[in-house]
């Protein structure tokens, strides 16, 4: 089984709990405008891996990883582009005794398999908005997929944590926000959620790419604003995080 990697990484409380090692897959189908790594949108970014090149990779830091309590993690790009390669890795990650973790959108989640799933512990799933039309000025797809996916992984008992972006002036509206709040709490499958504050850290990348950058001017937002938006999860009975 070949996959296109971008990159991996070992990072401590960013891609799940614990020491994570995460692998970052190219390709993604949206194409979100405070997206911070534009360099893994298209698959041919990546370079061809084997899962057993992938795994021999994460054994060298097994020992170190499980000391820590954390495990693995598929991210992206969009994992669930290569759907077949992310259920090998994740069923032999099992097999070690890997904590596994899946970073996605959900655009894709009827790609994966229940198999896939099976072998998932945590699915981080990055829920946008919770406003059809909104969805699509941020991403530029529907939202009904990621919708479906929240709803199948709640059926089946999948643990969720799921991530929003608070962009100023473009996914801070209360009315977003509580959407997706009610949405959360509705699963009732979410661990935790994470509100996570747009930066402006993939700038350099979008130069570099000879590309625009789309949110040029925007700043990051303030602790007030995350606090809000930390509250409003918080009221519908969720443990929030504010990164």
């Amino acid at each position: 089984m070949v996959g296109s990697v971008h990159s991996w990484d070992v990072v401590t409380a960013a891609d799940g709990p614990g020491t994570r090692f995460v692998t970052f897959l190219a390709g993604c189908p949206l194409r979100c405008l405070y997206c911070h790594n534009p360099d893994t949108w298209q698959r041919r970014s990546g370079r061809p891996m084997t899962v057993e090149g992938l795994i021999a990779k994460m054994l060298t830091f097994r020992p170190f990883i499980r000391a820590a309590g954390g495990g693995v993690t598929v991210s992206g790009g969009e994992p669930l582009l290569q759907p077949s390669f992310v259920a090998d890795y994740l069923r032999r990650c099992q097999e070690y005794g890997m904590h596994t973790a899946l970073d996605t959108s959900g655009f894709l989640g009827a790609r994966a398999t229940d198999e896939l799933l099976d072998d998932t512990d945590l699915v981080l799933l990055d829920v946008k908005s919770s406003i059809p039309s909104l969805y699509r000025k941020v991403t530029g797809m529907p939202l009904e997929p990621t919708i479906a996916f929240g709803n199948r992984l709640a059926a089946r008992g999948n643990r969720i944590r799921l991530r929003f972006v608070l962009v100023p002036g473009l996914t801070d509206a209360r009315e977003n926000v509580e959407g997706i709040a009610k949405l959360a709490a509705g699963w009732g499958n979410i661990d935790r959620v994470d509100v996570l504050g747009y930066h402006r850290l993939g700038v350099a990348k979008y130069e570099k790419l000879g590309l625009r950058y789309p949110l040029d001017g925007v700043p990051p937002p303030t602790p007030e604003q995350l606090a809000t938006a930390a509250a409003i999860f918080a009221d519908h009975g969720l443990e929030v995080s504010v990164t």
